[in-house]
């Protein structure tokens, strides 16, 4: 939970920090978060420091999320470790870098896609206790049209902020919209999966009631 809710937190931080060190040349609406990291930036500690903790954030909370299931939580590791290795490879003052965009290309990839895993039919070894609701359905985050409904919104946000590296003049704003709503996703899926374990031991502490038990770890796939 602690690393779910601090991810956000460190990326607004970072860009805002980092940003208000820069010169005023510098537009937080035009230019993007990895030029405060980058070649030429003030002091690029400062966005790379926040997005080494961003990536151990995603790592942390792909081990701990177990009700995810092992797609997902891979696919979010994986956005992880690419936002860390961001840093290794820093976009150049001038021109691109063919590194970066591979390694932030994988990173956006991993960290779109991620929630469309929960939506895979695959078994998974996951207690009930942590993973079922009380009525036999998966936690809300991770039922099969909002998995899915989620990695359609995060991929067209990113393809807004590829149609705006192309040709735009608000990269920066739609590099940070879409960077935010990634943040935001693992916090969602961690409040969903705590929401269903409440529900569940106080159904377990109580009274048995006439709608059955929840449906095993074998179901957690199934959309609703």
């Amino acid at each position: 939970m602690a690393t779910a809710a601090a991810a956000p937190a460190l990326l607004v931080a970072g860009w805002t920090v980092a940003g208000a060190r820069q010169g005023p040349g510098y537009d937080p609406v035009r230019d993007t978060i990895s030029e405060l990291a980058g070649e030429g930036a003030t002091d690029p500690w400062l966005m790379g420091g926040a997005l080494v903790l961003l990536g151990c954030c995603y790592c942390a909370t792909a081990a701990a999320l177990h009700a995810a299931g092992l797609p997902s939580r891979f696919l979010l590791a994986a956005g992880g470790v690419a936002t860390v290795a961001l840093i290794a490879f820093p976009r150049p003052q001038v021109g691109g870098s063919p590194a970066h965009g591979v390694v932030a290309t994988v990173a956006v990839l991993a960290l779109a896609l991620w929630p469309a895993g929960t939506a895979l039919r695959l078994p998974r070894r996951v207690p009930r206790a942590v993973a079922a609701s009380p009525l036999g359905r998966p936690p809300w985050a991770f039922r099969r049209p909002v998995a899915l409904a989620v990695t359609a919104v995060l991929l067209a946000l990113f393809g807004w902020s590829a149609a705006e590296v192309t040709g735009g003049s608000r990269t920066g704003l739609a590099e940070r919209v879409a960077a935010l709503a990634v943040t935001l996703w693992p916090l969602a899926a961690v409040l969903s999966a705590r929401r269903a374990h409440r529900h569940w031991t106080a159904r377990t502490a109580g009274p048995p009631r006439p709608d059955g038990p929840p449906v095993g770890p074998g179901r957690l796939g199934a959309g609703t």
